[in-house]
């Protein structure tokens, strides 16, 4: 991973609610952000038929769903939106249980390192904890080195799961990361 020290005059990124009409530029920043995090991680035919219209199509679903998931976005006045993030109830065997999982959280690859990772994460901390939950948790490609160190400077340790999903046939291993929720 590549990082980009931001430019002395690069403007603070507003962290809000998703909306709808965002879901372009999210699916954006998804593929994009699996392009860049995930090559040499999981076969490259799978990263590079990923299709931004098709992604969008499914936020867009997803997005109208009544399912309890919290999606942010950081938007730059110079450039759009430029991250995202998403979490809601955890998942675990199809099912959702009362506790939180971060599904999700990228920036566009060019402005890793710039601190909207962080403020990304900052806002969904903070509003996980003002809802009440006691600890957020995540999934993380096991070899994913970077996401990792970024993930523990967060505050989130690996609890000892461990499982994989498929990808055009392919194991890609993950472990879960755990984050209480009250004082750090």
């Amino acid at each position: 991973m590549t990082t980009h020290p931001a430019p002395a005059h690069a403007p603070e990124p507003l962290i809000r609610d998703m909306t709808i009409d965002d879901c372009e530029a999210v699916a954006t920043v998804r593929v994009r952000g699996w392009r860049s995090a995930y090559a040499g991680l999981m076969p490259q035919a799978h990263l590079d038929t990923m299709s931004v219209t098709e992604d969008a199509e499914r936020r867009r679903g997803f997005f109208t769903e009544a399912n309890g998931v919290v999606n942010v976005v950081a938007e730059r006045a110079d450039l759009g939106v430029v991250g995202w993030a998403a979490y809601g109830p955890y998942r675990e065997n199809g099912a959702r249980l009362a506790r939180r999982e971060l599904y999700a959280i990228y920036v566009l690859p060019e402005l890793t390192g710039t601190g909207l990772g962080r403020a990304l994460m900052s806002e969904v901390l903070a509003r996980a904890a003002s809802a009440g939950y006691p600890d957020l948790s995540l999934w993380v490609l096991r070899e994913n080195a970077p996401a990792r160190r970024f993930y523990t400077r967060a505050g989130f340790r690996p609890d000892g799961a461990e499982e994989s999903f498929e990808v055009d046939g392919v194991p890609v291993p993950e472990v879960r990361y755990v984050r209480p929720l009250g004082a750090r």
